[in-house]
């Protein structure tokens, strides 16, 4: 009969055993890669406990995301109601403004202005001329751009077509040194000429006298004058008036209204005065 208190192996030599398998191991796992069943079988193994253990965390996540997501579909939509109920009394507001001017023009004779004619186009280009302001469409004569076309954005006008190709044009913004266009004073009429000077922000006026009536903050908007801009169209806010006598002329500087440097999407208007029509893609593919 064996003694209840006989002993086994030592610690120490437990731990000089335990410290030899587990060498053994690594060895034969890092040149023969034998573990690696084992790692394999224990991952999936244990994969559904894993998925378990984060479910909780991640059910929560996910209500705390429907019920953040929802209350912010809630927000937008109310904001977008609003939005477009202002912008309905607007566009009645502007109906009735359209009707009045109609009824006032029949009374005085003159002729009732025709709506422009409209197509959006993206920029896909610009110019790398450092010393031309220019950028490239994706509209050309077979969509009936013309050269001279008036271009603008959501903010004012841009500039103008300078060339155009098949399904391509080249607008020259207003900012280049070459471009002038008429403009007049929204508060007191004043016609005035703005010239551009090779910057994206400035526009100069040219030829204004020194007791000139503009005054800083005034809004320049197109005068229609020289056929190119319909009349009445945002382009520039004077920001600055030099006064210097010991100039002949004051020195004026606005700034546009349109973001140049950041412009993707344009428009192009069709005066109603202008032979060429808007062709839209579908209908250049029809005709190819």
């Amino acid at each position: 009969m064996k003694s209840l208190f006989e002993h086994g192996p030592s610690l120490r030599t437990r731990l000089l055993l335990a410290l030899t398998v587990a060498g053994s191991l690594m060895f034969l796992d890092h040149r023969l890669q034998t573990m690696q069943p084992v790692r394999s079988f224990l991952s999936t193994a244990i994969a559904p406990v894993q998925y378990l253990a984060v479910l909780p965390e991640e059910v929560m996540d996910r209500l705390v995301y429907l019920a953040t997501t929802r209350s912010a579909l809630r927000e937008d939509n109310q904001q977008l109601r609003d939005e477009l109920l202002e912008l309905q009394m607007a566009v009645q507001r502007l109906n009735f403004l359209e009707n009045e001017n109609a009824r006032l023009r029949q009374l005085l004779d003159s002729e009732v202005r025709a709506a422009s004619r409209r197509m959006v186009a993206e920029v896909v280009a610009v110019a790398t001329d450092p010393f031309s302001h220019q950028v490239v469409i994706n509209k050309g004569y077979a969509n009936g751009v013309y050269e001279g076309q008036p271009v603008l954005d959501n903010r004012g006008i841009v500039g103008q077509i300078m060339s155009v190709g098949r399904s391509t044009a080249r607008v020259l913004l207003i900012s280049d040194q070459s471009h002038g266009i008429s403009l007049r004073a929204e508060r007191n009429d004043i016609r005035v000429i703005a010239q551009g000077v090779g910057d994206l922000n400035r526009l100069e006026l040219s030829f204004i006298p020194h007791s000139t009536k503009l005054q800083e903050g005034d809004v320049l908007v197109s005068s229609g004058l020289g056929e190119v801009f319909p009349e009445g169209y945002p382009v520039a806010q004077i920001a600055s008036i030099d006064r210097d006598e010991r100039l002949q002329y004051a020195r004026v500087v606005a700034v546009p209204f349109a973001q140049l440097d950041r412009i993707r999407t344009l428009l192009l208007l069709w005066p109603a005065d202008a032979t060429e029509t808007p062709v839209f893609d579908d209908e250049v593919s029809d005709v190819d």
